[in-house]
């Protein structure tokens, strides 16, 4: 099985996405295809992209006259952690109820039987592009800050319930052409009761916290660093810390951020000590340095003047801190004036989803176990929820 590691950097060009029925595809290929109900004619569905957790194609409902995101997971049940990410991702967005979220619409598989059971594909909303495909666009502040707040509003929603994504990045941030973004992919979200520590494999490379580089144990503040880098990217339209592996990425923050201070050195393993200790110690650089003026021309907002260069900088700065100790929490970082313009009561203090049961973080199933689960949750979908209904 491949890493996460190196699937960030090939998977996508190994697989391809097709739909309607093949029956020459084998299982366990790198080709998806997409069998759907019959409302769903082949002639209207089009690919969107792919991933390591799957693909996603949008579908035409002919019943309900909308367009619909179908996501098929890839080999859901080739072994344990591949099962458990499906059933934690389909428990988890059945849970949310956030428009910062991507909104899940009906679960479906076209097995009848558990015996027969291989199938998984989440019904969503429908956006228009991924948040990748924005860079390279010249944004203003005031629409950086919309969508930094809006990404904020919805990690905020999951820390609410005790949950941590762990995985943001551009690909699984949505956004329409208003503006409006919702947050994706819940298949690497985890409790935040539960203390453990996360291989550097899980987050995609470029926007793991340090904390994860060193295999530390972690919290919420992980998600505040991707956002930070996110936002940094957003900015610049370059990725922030582009390491080629993780020493390389741990060796960019460092040469950008500076050598850690000594405090947050002594909560690592001796061994990271040792290794830190023998490498030559780094300054750093000024924020005005990586951000200067000269990147923001053009992004000056006539509507809001507190949207300032200066102002900008702090907050990625705040965001980025070394330290998660010393890193601004999500409530922080909404009351910042980069930010707070846009502070809306309802947006900011929904109430939380029903408790995850963080148990389940736990568990040690067999593959088959974890299929029988995800197996009777859809069943329960298609018993409870309707396409019909209005999303």
């Amino acid at each position: 099985m491949q890493t996460q590691e190196s699937a960030d950097d090939t998977e996508e060009s190994q697989k391809t996405v097709g739909v309607g029925a093949d029956p020459s595809a084998k299982p366990g290929s790198n080709d998806f295809h997409f069998h759907l109900p019959a409302r769903f004619p082949v002639s209207l569905m089009m690919p969107i992209g792919i991933g390591v957790q799957g693909a996603v194609c949008s579908a035409m409902d002919t019943k309900t006259g909308r367009r619909l995101a179908v996501k098929k997971l890839s080999q859901p049940f080739q072994d344990v952690t591949f099962a458990k990410r499906a059933y934690r991702e389909l428990k988890l967005m059945r849970l949310v109820d956030h428009p910062n979220i991507i909104k899940l619409l009906y679960a479906y598989t076209p097995q009848q039987t558990l015996e027969s059971f291989r199938d998984v594909y989440f019904f969503t909303e429908l956006m228009d592009s991924s948040l990748q495909n924005v860079f390279g666009t010249k944004l203003d502040h005031e629409r950086i800050s919309f969508l930094v707040y809006q990404m904020l509003c919805g990690i905020r929603y999951l820390h609410s319930a005790g949950i941590i994504h762990r995985d943001l990045k551009p690909s699984n941030i949505v956004v329409r052409k208003n503006c409006s973004l919702k947050i994706l992919d819940f298949g690497l979200a985890r409790s935040i009761d539960t203390s453990f520590t996360m291989t550097q494999y899980v987050v995609t490379r470029h926007y793991r916290a340090p904390e994860i580089i060193l295999n530390m144990e972690y919290d919420t503040k992980v998600d505040i660093w991707s956002i930070g880098c996110i936002m940094a990217e957003l900015i610049t339209g370059a990725v922030l810390f582009p390491g080629t592996d993780h020493v390389d990425q741990w060796m960019r923050i460092v040469q950008t951020l500076g050598t850690p201070r000594a405090e947050f050195i002594a909560r690592t393993t001796p061994g990271t000590q040792r290794y830190i200790s023998n490498q030559p110690v780094v300054a750093g650089r000024p924020f005005a340095e990586l951000f200067p003026d000269a990147v923001f021309d053009g992004m000056a907002s006539t509507n809001v003047p507190q949207l300032t260069n200066d102002s900008a900088r702090d907050f990625l700065r705040r965001m980025l801190a070394f330290d998660p100790r010393e890193r601004i929490s999500v409530d922080e970082a909404l009351a910042h004036p980069y930010i707070s313009v846009w502070y809306y009561e309802e947006d900011v203090k929904r109430p939380p989803p029903k408790p995850y049961d963080h148990t389940l973080d736990a568990q040690h199933l067999t593959v088959d176990q974890w299929k029988g689960l995800l197996f009777e949750e859809i069943q329960d979908i298609q018993r409870t929820m309707s396409l019909d209904e209005e999303g």
